[in-house]
């Protein structure tokens, strides 16, 4: 493992001392924790928006997409446990 050295703000080191008391975890491993636990989560966050920004190129190439109306009334239906027809992409250009 490679070392590398936070410095912390007096406050934040007081809170996690507090948060590892009387647990078998220590403030080492209760940070590394937080940060791997960050890091997936940017990771997830970049993941989402490259999606996004491949979605939108796949669109303006083939000049069709669906209303967000009609995918936010098929979600509902869905999340009430209903069997809708998916919405139809539509060109709009």
């Amino acid at each position: 493992m490679q070392v590398t050295s936070l410095k912390l703000p007096a406050k934040l080191k007081e809170r996690v001392a507090e948060v590892v008391a009387n647990t078998d975890k220590s403030a080492h491993a209760f940070m590394i924790e937080a940060i791997e636990r960050q890091t997936a989560l940017a990771e997830a966050r970049k993941g989402f928006i490259n999606d996004a920004l491949a979605a939108e190129q796949t669109m303006l190439r083939s000049g069709k997409g669906y209303r967000a109306e009609e995918v936010h009334r098929y979600m509902l239906a869905k999340v009430s446990g209903r069997q809708p027809a998916r919405p139809k992409a539509k060109t709009w250009r």
